[in-house]
């Protein structure tokens, strides 16, 4: 009830200290009256009760401590605020688009690119609770991880159970593109965007990445590109008899088309060769992606004094005639 009261003048309540003031000065006087009356005997006094007129006489003094402290509230003005704010958010709908080919376990990236890349995405979902995401991983098939959501925490977790060899391996670049564009051409929000993450070449499925380009174009879908690789050589994984073993092997990926991929779109391509690259880049798409917040703030004040007067005014009446009439007493 008084949640939203304030005061214009809120100097005027350190009056308020003054009744306590009051109250220890009348106790103090009433200690110190004493009847002037004398007369021979008090017993026919004695056993006699204090009657209920006599008991409620400081209710008189109760009233106009009461009245007063009324009456400091109204000199501070006490006010009531009325506030509505509608806030509407134009979400961004984004798909992470992640290469899980065998290839992403090349350890130029630490622990390797695959876990560089999880560990920053889940980093910039964290950062987006606006907005819905899905994830769609893709080597030489595709495959929806999950569908666009806003609860992020599905999100990261399904991101911790992402491994390479999940499916069969390659690098469908086309087909990733066309699953995204898929779980996004129904979409309704103000801003649709897939990001995607490789680090090799087309190599496998059924869609050219330029065709499934042109399709996000067609449905307002922007796509970002990232290719994950240092420059020169690095150490990739081989199967041999004896095991999983690295070896130095030259870094191939395909920049000419995901730039292209991507300024088809009015997109941008950037190329990762360090986990702290990596990282700048998903700042900096963050940045260019902000969801839009539209707020809307109503604010409206009325003054409360007047109750509070009234009931001052109707207090101090009721102490006058109280003090003239029941408990009127004699000089």
């Amino acid at each position: 009830m008084f949640s939203n009261i304030t005061f214009e003048d809120p100097g005027f309540l350190y009056l308020l200290l003054v009744l306590p003031a009051m109250g220890a000065w009348y106790w103090y006087k009433l200690k110190k009256n004493h009847a002037a009356v004398q007369i021979s005997s008090t017993g026919s006094f004695s056993g006699k009760r204090r009657t209920l007129r006599q008991n409620m006489i400081h209710v008189l003094f109760a009233f106009r401590l009461l009245a007063i402290g009324l009456l400091i509230l109204v000199m501070a003005r006490p006010q009531s605020s009325l506030s509505r704010q509608d806030v509407t958010i134009e979400g961004i709908d984004i798909v992470m688009a992640l290469d899980v080919s065998g290839s992403m376990l090349a350890q130029d990236l630490k622990p390797d690119r695959l876990e560089a890349a999880k560990s920053v995405i889940m980093d910039f979902i964290g950062g987006r609770p606006d907005d819905r995401i899905g994830l769609v991983i893709f080597s030489g098939e595709t495959f929806t991880q999950a569908p666009l959501t806003t609860d992020h925490r599905i999100i990261q977790n399904l991101f911790k159970d992402i491994k390479s060899g999940m499916i069969e391996d390659g690098t469908a670049i086309g087909d990733g593109l066309a699953t995204s564009v898929n779980r996004l051409k129904d979409s309704e929000a103000i801003s649709k965007v897939i990001i995607l993450v490789t680090d090799g070449v087309n190599n496998a499925g059924s869609l050219d990445p330029l065709s499934s380009a042109e399709i996000a174009k067609l449905y307002g879908i922007r796509i970002y590109t990232v290719g994950v690789g240092t420059k020169g050589m690095a150490p990739y994984p081989v199967q041999t008899p004896f095991g999983i073993q690295y070896q130095n092997m030259e870094v191939n990926i395909d920049e000419e088309l995901l730039q292209e991929v991507a300024e088809m779109t009015e997109g941008r391509y950037f190329r990762a060769t360090t986990n702290r690259k990596l990282e700048e880049i998903y700042q900096e798409i963050d940045q260019m992606e902000k969801s839009k917040i539209d707020v809307t703030e109503f604010r409206k004040k009325n003054e409360e004094f007047l109750p509070l007067a009234l009931l001052a005014m109707a207090l101090i009446i009721l102490e006058i005639l109280l003090r003239n009439t029941i408990f009127k007493t004699l000089p």
